[in-house]
């Protein structure tokens, strides 16, 4: 079993790597799309200092993990100008997807490093330590998480936008209204995980894609590893 501080050392760079690439690949996107706003605000950079909120990336995530609850955060978001886009509405369809989809490939990079490890451990004959172990595992596990979460047709998350591009112009009207709400949804989220802990809300409606989606990466590295062994 891992120490606390171990613990904290381990999740809290897992967590800046998942959420810092997942807002640089928004601004990526959208400078291909033709969107200049992140690129001038230096928001394509990969240091975590442009990109971490000190409370959304670091002190509530790592609060909810030592305290055992539901572990999510945020970043600064990439600032993205609709109208810059050449197609704004596929556009931002496209900008919203690519945090979620970076996240993905972060976990089956995880994965594959995950099995290669593993492997040369097994050829080796020693033992992978716990902390390796843990960090592998926490990363697929986060990355998932990430991606999966974001994907919820909820603003301000990543899949309210998706969902916007996909809606009739018409309907897309009203629906972009509420993304002025979207704090507040997030906000209300948050506190009634705390409030109604025994719901499980985030449990019920996240995790068990979260667990299907990671074991799937668990299997690939299992595969990798014996491959190699």
């Amino acid at each position: 079993m891992l120490d606390t501080l171990t613990f904290a050392l381990i999740l809290v760079p897992c967590l800046i790597v998942a959420i810092v690439f997942h807002e640089v690949a928004h601004g990526w996107t959208a400078l291909a799309l033709g969107d200049t706003t992140a690129r001038d605000k230096g928001r394509l950079s990969l240091n975590p200092i442009k990109h971490v909120d000190p409370v959304g990336t670091l002190l509530v995530p790592g609060a909810l993990a030592l305290l055992g609850g539901p572990i999510f955060g945020w970043a600064k978001p990439v600032p993205v100008i609709a109208k810059e886009l050449r197609n704004p509405r596929f556009g931002m369809m496209a900008v919203a997807a690519a945090g979620p989809g970076t996240n993905i490939v972060l976990s089956l990079l995880g994965a594959v490093g995950f099995g290669i490890v593993a492997g040369l451990a097994i050829t080796w004959g020693v033992a992978m330590p716990d902390w390796l172990v843990t960090a592998f595992s926490m990363f697929i596990v986060i990355n998932a998480f990430l991606a999966l979460f974001n994907l919820l047709p909820i603003p301000p998350f990543d899949g309210s936008h998706i969902v916007g591009g996909l809606l009739p112009r018409s309907w897309a009207a009203h629906w972009q209204r509420l993304q002025a709400l979207g704090m507040l949804v997030f906000l209300v989220l948050i506190a009634a995980t705390w409030a109604f802990p025994d719901a499980g809300w985030i449990e019920k409606t996240v995790y068990p894609p979260v667990q299907w989606l990671s074991g799937v990466f668990y299997s690939l590295a299992d595969s990798i590893a014996r491959f190699i062994a």
